[in-house]
């Protein structure tokens, strides 16, 4: 198994468009990394590959990935791709790939039924990109030689979609985890997440690798920088710190690599030297960044 981290930022990367706050001007300056939005690719043979959600950034994130690039004239290597929700940062991409690329697209029939209420997506002609609903905890062939599972973790509706009441805990098809496996190992993808019950932690024990949502550092982080009104756990996202963050609630879950993904540019973990990322790094986590790759 083979995976490529395309993006490791939240909605908006690093540096966001709109945004003056000490880690978009570092990452402008070119004091911290950039971050591309959220978004892997992963291939069991190296030749084949799918992308695990799609973001706006996609563009530039399969031109920096050279197993990505075209094989001779208009042939790529990306045999499916397969989305968690239906968030702007992890679907916008789609559009990317609308140039008449057979493909399999992969998600659940509630997030499908997101997908098909957008007229612009009907750019995908369904004669080269078939639209394939996946059941919830039923394993099928995402590409050749990987086989991933989709399981409802906590969540809420896209931004777009939410009403008057917003239920940031729900269980459905509306966000899901992927746990993906070949070759005798196991991984587990989870970029939203709203909260880390007793079961997900069963879930994951074991896994090769964790790919985690690890959007916030604290809960009101973006309240008290002035970049925001919305808690993390508002927005469907488990806090990594304090006593019930992501940290402490899977520091004693076996996981052989532990990798934070999906980090908001306000989150202290995207600077190298902060005090946040030190803690982090001696609690087991590695911090996730464009490019990276892992072979479990």
């Amino acid at each position: 198994m083979r995976i490529v981290i395309l993006g490791t930022g939240a909605g908006g990367g690093l540096p966001q468009w709109n945004c003056g706050c000490p880690n978009c001007e570092a990452a402008r300056a070119g004091r911290i990394p950039a971050m591309s939005q959220s978004g892997i690719a992963i291939s069991a043979d190296g030749i084949d590959w799918a992308l695990v959600n799609a973001s706006p950034d996609l563009r530039t994130q399969l031109a920096a990935s050279p197993v990505l690039r075209p094989e001779g004239l208009r042939h790529s290597p990306i045999r499916s791709v397969l989305v968690t929700n239906g968030d702007i940062d992890h679907v916008a991409g789609l559009l990317t790939l609308r140039e008449g690329q057979a493909f399999d697209l992969f998600a659940t029939p509630a997030i499908h039924r997101v997908l098909a209420d957008n007229p612009m997506l009907a750019a995908l002609n369904p004669q080269l990109v078939p639209r394939r609903e996946i059941v919830l905890d039923r394993p099928f062939t995402l590409v050749p030689g990987v086989t991933a599972t989709l399981f409802a973790v906590p969540g809420k509706v896209p931004l777009y979609l939410e009403g008057e009441v917003v239920e940031t805990g729900q269980m459905g098809e509306e966000t899901v985890g992927v746990e993906l496996s070949a070759g005798g190992r196991r991984v587990y993808y989870i970029p939203g997440c709203a909260t880390v019950p007793e079961w997900l932690k069963d879930r994951i024990a074991g896994a090769d690798a964790l790919l985690m949502d690890g959007t916030l550092w604290t809960d009101d982080e973006m309240i008290r920088a002035g970049l925001g009104a919305k808690t993390g756990r508002r927005m469907g996202h488990v806090p990594v710190s304090g006593a019930d963050g992501s940290m402490s609630a899977l520091n004693d879950v076996p996981v052989a690599c532990r990798i934070y993904v999906h980090l908001n540019n306000s989150n202290p973990l995207v600077d190298p030297a902060s005090p946040e990322r030190a803690r982090a790094e001696a609690a087991g986590w590695q911090i996730g960044h464009d490019g990276m790759e892992i072979t479990p």
